[in-house]
């Protein structure tokens, strides 16, 4: 591994240097890096405070599989599908409250501001971290069923369940609160998002937006085009970029 830019944010990696060998992948929060290894072990480095720094789970961290990030804190799936997080607490780098509940787990979503997600293999969800920002789903955990997918802006979660239904939850500005387009949020397959709305492309090949207007949560100006849609982009500012079937892209949200 080769780094550079800001030296404490991730760019001086030289006190792990020597660690930094058959790495397969890596994953970042605002601050700091952390590394797989083919044997499974974990190497971190940046700042302590947003993860850099793994001491106090480093015996934990084995047979990791997978990592997700916030911009603060990293969560780790292990291979027998137990997950573990570390980093700024605030964060979601605290997972103590829901560790019992961390089983089983095939992939975890974050917010950028600090909420933490797992999809369990039953369908379920865990969430954990700032409670604004996606971490207390309470208010819709009996929802969370049959959950096959879910997408994040910077501060809501958004799933997808498998009758093509969609729950949201977190900061309502955000895209946490679907109500305004909940009739129209059926047959949903998939969802992409800016840091503050999401887009969904039904199985007509339709889409429809909701969240923050001024990040791109109102698609109304481009509705009529909104048709055949193959798939969605987004920018982290605030702007959709959506691939129709003939090739043709219709644009909207921040310009």
């Amino acid at each position: 591994v080769v780094t550079w830019g800001q030296p404490n944010c991730g760019g001086d990696s030289t006190w792990v240097q020597d660690q930094l060998r058959n790495v397969l992948h890596i994953q970042a929060t605002a601050d700091a890096f952390a590394a797989i290894k083919e044997d499974g072990s974990v190497v971190t480095w940046g700042n302590s405070q947003c993860g850099g720094d793994s001491s106090s789970v480093r015996d934990q961290l084995r047979g990791v599989q997978q990592i997700q990030a916030t911009g603060g804190a990293f969560a780790a799936i292990r291979a027998d599908g137990s997950a573990i997080s570390w980093g700024d607490p605030s964060c979601g780098g605290d997972s103590l409250a829901v560790q019992d509940q961390l089983r089983n787990v095939l992939h975890i979503q974050a917010t950028s501001d600090g909420a933490f997600a797992a999809i369990k293999e039953d369908g379920s969800v865990v969430t954990w971290g700032q409670p604004n920002c996606g971490g207390d789903s309470t208010w819709v955990q009996d929802q969370l069923r049959n959950v096959l997918h879910i997408q994040a802006t910077a501060d809501a979660f958004a799933a997808i369940k498998e009758d093509g239904s969609v729950v949201t939850w977190g900061n309502s500005q955000c895209g946490g609160d679907s109500s305004s387009v909940r009739d129209q949020l059926r047959g949903v397959q998939q969802i992409q998002a800016t840091g503050g709305a999401f887009a969904a492309i039904r199985a007509d090949g339709s889409a429809i937006s909701w969240g923050d207007p001024s990040c791109g949560g109102d698609s109304l100006a481009v509705q009529d085009q909104l048709r055949n849609v193959l798939h969605i982009q987004a920018t982290s500012d605030g702007a959709f970029a959506a691939i129709k079937e003939d090739g043709s892209v219709v644009t909207w949200g921040q310009p």
